[in-house]
């Protein structure tokens, strides 16, 4: 840090508030929300950080002047997250900052308009970094790691003063989508549920009329937790309206929706391009989906090997572990197709034998019984359509359309 006299730490805090009172005074939301943006590591807070450190004083240069007593509570505890942030006590950082937002908070009630709403993002935001940090903090230390939890909290009293009538509630969504980010972050999607409530099926919300990049989000997280619960139509609904309607300029953004939508895509039997894959460095799936076209069981266990760490940590792996069946499927077309090429008069009648020596050249170890009851599900499945012929030990295919296309829709569980 350069030297910095006493004067000039003084002229840098009463910057700090001056620009404060006059963003409040003049409604001047641009000002006002810079002012909060910690973790933005702007040269301006740091530097007043450096101030503060040095000039002791700052609390009485608040309480003592008529213009900024007024958010003394805001102001103080600001100051004091300011401080300790630049020394690297997060824990500290995060309990002083949320105590100057919870005073923010009682000033936001008060202001008729919304005039204020993006820095009450920036806050919000702010809340949610902060404690990640300050619980990595406690980590490190062997204590317990709990900010995260309390910022959840904090959300939520956030929501219930934006959940009202009145322009306010547009900024809801914003405050979900942070408080998703929480509760995946934390391993406690369930608590998503009653917000997710409060979103669709209260009448004082009308999702079109929030932001477009509130949307989206909300979009992702809710068709993640689709594919949580196996539910693959809506979430196919909830991650395609994400990927139609994010900024095409964000490849990171639809890089992460991607992730999950070409899953979900795969289960209900819609293979992507392999330009797609490479496009966005999802290269992971590349072999999946050449399993798939070729019906190569082995390739798709070896491809799910591969990646497992990725796939688990993403939760789509037993998405996919369950894409054998159509795996199956298409390798019981091929030997059909083959049959057929070859005598047309019994290209129906698929021998199990057959099916093990396919399986024994991809290096699949099975024996008769083992196929018979793959066959017995792929049949139950409608994945194939006809019957067992148990004593012949021949699968007896449909003459029309022995191989049903999936069509968007999943496979019947």
């Amino acid at each position: 840090m350069a030297y910095m006299s006493m004067g000039e730490a003084h002229r840098r805090i009463t910057d700090y508030l001056n620009r404060f009172y006059d963003a409040v005074s003049s409604q001047d939301v641009a000002s006002l929300k810079s002012l909060f943006s910690l973790s933005s590591n702007s040269p301006f807070l740091l530097s007043l950080a450096d101030a503060l450190n040095l000039f002791q004083d700052a609390n009485r240069l608040i309480k003592q002047s008529d213009k900024y007593s007024l958010y003394a509570e805001i102001l103080v505890p600001v100051f004091r997250s300011l401080q300790n942030y630049k020394q690297g006590n997060l824990v500290e950082a995060y309990q002083a900052f949320e105590k100057s937002a919870n005073a923010f908070i009682q000033e936001f009630r008060n202001w008729e308009s919304a005039w204020a709403l993006e820095a009450l993002y920036v806050i919000v935001y702010e809340i949610r970094v902060l404690a990640e940090r300050a619980d990595k903090e406690l980590a490190s230390t062997g204590k317990s790691p709990e900010k995260l939890k309390g910022a959840g909290s904090f959300l939520m009293k956030v929501f219930g003063v934006l959940a009202g009538k009145g322009p306010k509630r547009v900024g809801a969504l914003y405050v979900t989508c942070q408080l998703f980010k929480i509760y995946f972050k934390l391993g406690t999607v369930h608590l998503c549920r009653s917000v997710i409530r409060s979103i669709e099926t209260a009448r004082i919300f009308d999702f079109e009329e929030f932001p477009k990049s509130d949307k989206v989000t909300y979009m992702y997280y809710t068709g993640r937790l689709e594919v949580f619960n196996e539910n693959f139509p809506a979430a196919d609904q909830k991650l395609s309206y994400a990927l139609k309607h994010c900024n095409p300029h964000s490849e990171a953004n639809i890089r992460m929706i991607l992730k999950y939508l070409i899953p979900v895509k795969l289960s209900i039997g819609i293979l992507p391009r392999d330009c797609l894959l490479e496009n966005y460095n999802l290269l992971e799936y590349s072999n999946i989906v050449q399993a798939l076209r070729r019906g190569d069981l082995r390739l798709l266990r070896r491809a799910l090997q591969d990646h497992e760490d990725r796939f688990l940590r993403s939760g789509v792996y037993l998405v996919l572990e369950k894409l054998e069946l159509q795996v199956y499927q298409r390798l019981i077309k091929k030997i059909y197709i083959i049959q057929k090429q070859r005598d047309p008069s019994r290209a129906h009648q698929v021998k199990l034998e057959v099916i093990v020596k396919a399986l024994k050249w991809l290096e699949m170890d099975m024996d008769l019984d083992e196929v018979e009851c793959i066959m017995a599900i792929l049949i139950y499945k409608n994945l194939v359509k006809g019957y067992f012929a148990h004593k012949s030990k021949v699968v007896v295919l449909s003459k029309q359309d022995p191989f049903p296309k999936l069509n968007g829709r999943p496979v019947n569980s």
